[in-house]
């Protein structure tokens, strides 16, 4: 099953690769860019300490491929991963699959070309969602890769669906979040329905000199079901 995902994935981006060479280059989009954090907060989950999460990505009339990653800085056994995400958006609805990775150290599962079904750190994650302007909504599920199992020893399909709310307020970018995990998986920690990620951001550019700022940020997370809170501050450096 993970093959045939990956020889999916490897199709597409060859598709996208062809079509956006055949079109003036000055309609393609790169972003280039690190955030620096003070906590790896995500979904409402621990996954590390103080961490440098680069992005690299490209974009042409709605398709985009991103490659993101993580690794700690403070602590040298903190999550290292990375992710490709393929995605397509257009007016407010978007569609996406994400490849996430994490190395494990010397796991021989953690090897990034192996893609066994039942032995690889590979994910596997569908999202598909719309922006409504004040409120958008997201849906995501694990269709392949490592996922939980249920009692039964079936794939869980682990899911999670996000509502952020944007807003402004005394000249400053707010975004309200609200994540839920609809049932049951240990892939989030949960035994059924439970809202795990509930969280309120500020963000703001720090001028630096006329042409340069850093966007910096302030994010306040609880998660309901471990009963646990975080505050996260970090900046984005970029060209």
């Amino acid at each position: 099953m993970n093959k045939v995902i990956r020889y999916i994935l490897i199709a597409m981006l060859l598709f996208g690769a062809s079509h956006i060479k055949a079109q003036d280059s000055e309609n393609i989009e790169t972003t280039i860019a690190a955030d620096v954090v003070s906590q790896f907060i995500w979904r409402g989950q621990d996954l590390g300490n103080m961490s440098l999460q680069p992005t690299l990505g490209i974009g042409f009339k709605g398709l985009s491929l991103t490659a993101w990653g993580s690794v700690g800085i403070t602590d040298s056994s903190d999550t290292k991963e990375i992710d490709l995400t393929l995605g397509y958006t257009t007016g407010g609805f978007n569609i996406g699959i994400t490849d996430y990775w994490t190395n494990d150290g010397d796991d021989p599962k953690a090897r990034y070309f192996r893609y066994n079904a039942h032995s690889t750190n590979h994910v596997f994650e569908a999202n598909i969602g719309y922006d409504f302007g004040p409120v958008a909504i997201q849906w995501y599920t694990i269709f392949a890769g490592c996922d939980e199992v249920t009692e039964q020893g079936k794939r869980a399909y682990s899911s999670y669906v996000e509502l952020n709310a944007p807003f402004n307020l005394a000249s400053v970018d707010w975004e309200a979040t609200l994540g839920i995990v609809p049932y049951a998986t240990n892939y989030y920690n949960t035994t059924g329905f439970a809202v795990t990620n509930i969280s309120l951001k500020a963000m703001k550019d720090i001028k630096i000199t006329d042409r340069f700022s850093i966007p910096v940020f302030g994010q306040v997370v609880a998660n309901a079901c471990s009963q646990k809170a975080y505050f996260v501050f970090g900046f984005t450096l970029q060209p």
